[in-house]
């Protein structure tokens, strides 16, 4: 494939993106009677996981959230490791792993919304950037794994501490169901204002910067990138036609060197290095070969 086939392509690519995150955004958050009554959905599909983000507390959410099952499972007073889980996350990220963060996450999609609104300046990052990105792997190693294990109520039940104090897709979502109400109204307290400071910050630094929720402090995504070394679906740079000229990373939002580490943990395959290459060297492949 020549150059500006390969360039057409990309084009495609990415556009084809945005409206996949557009239709399972839809897809799995399609229960509108949810909405319109103030109820959460409670039929067999929220037994399933989701790929992505996708808050129990949503009243259109039409399947689990696979951090909130983990949680559950672990901090489940009749302890029982779930096969289901831990195999539904490792089968998703050996096949296509960050993928589900740049295609098919309810919340990766508002944060690129979000960030298309114009504004004097943009930063792809945060200050200090090369240590926050480990804060998302801590948060899912204390909040997500050792509090719901450990930190046990008097009947011996674990909380799901992330859901709990951090998630802002939870509060995001949550927010429609408080609304239709009055009794979830009246017992707001401390935690809800907590979770929405939180949620704000997250909304108002997404305008300026790509993504922080993803890069920062999502450990879902922090799970999908252990696997980003082996999954199926991944880049390939073409070393002949590549000459290091950066554009790659100057068009990545992530802030990768591509041309060095076109698989790097923080790839979140939304396919901007693919389309920016002017010599046609970043492609498309499905496994190491």
């Amino acid at each position: 494939m020549d150059n500006n086939k390969k360039k057409g392509f990309a084009r495609f690519f990415q556009n084809l993106r945005f409206w996949v995150q557009i239709a399972f955004t839809a897809l799995t958050n399609g229960y509108v009677k949810g909405f319109v009554i103030g109820r959460i959905y409670t039929g067999k599909l929220k037994n399933l996981c989701l790929p992505g983000l996708n808050c129990y507390s949503c009243p259109g959410a039409l399947g689990a959230c696979p951090i909130g099952s983990l949680q559950a499972m672990l901090g489940s007073r009749n302890y029982r490791f779930s096969f289901y889980v831990i195999g539904f996350l490792m089968l998703t990220g050996s096949v296509i792993g960050r993928v589900v963060c740049g295609w098919l996450c309810p919340f990766g999609l508002l944060q690129d919304l979000l960030y298309k609104i114009p504004f004097f300046r943009k930063w792809k990052n945060l200050p200090g950037h090369k240590f926050l990105v480990w804060a998302k792997y801590v948060i899912l190693a204390v909040f997500v794994i050792l509090l719901p294990l450990f930190a046990l109520d008097i009947v011996g039940q674990g909380s799901p501490w992330f859901c709990k104090w951090i998630c802002p897709s939870g509060t995001l979502t949550g927010n429609f169901l408080i609304a239709a109400n009055e009794p979830l109204r009246s017992a707001l307290g401390f935690l809800y204002q907590w979770k929405m400071v939180i949620l704000i910050i997250i909304l108002l630094l997404s305008v300026l910067i790509y993504r922080p929720f993803c890069k920062y402090l999502c450990p879902l995504g922090a799970i999908y990138s252990l696997f980003a070394p082996i999954s199926l679906v991944r880049l390939r740079v073409d070393r002949e036609k590549c000459v290091e000229c950066g554009r790659c990373q100057t068009a990545c939002n992530m802030d990768i060197r591509v041309w060095k580490a076109p698989n790097h943990r923080e790839c979140i395959r939304c396919g901007d290095c693919v389309k920016s290459c002017p010599f046609g060297a970043i492609e498309w492949s499905m496994g190491k070969k």
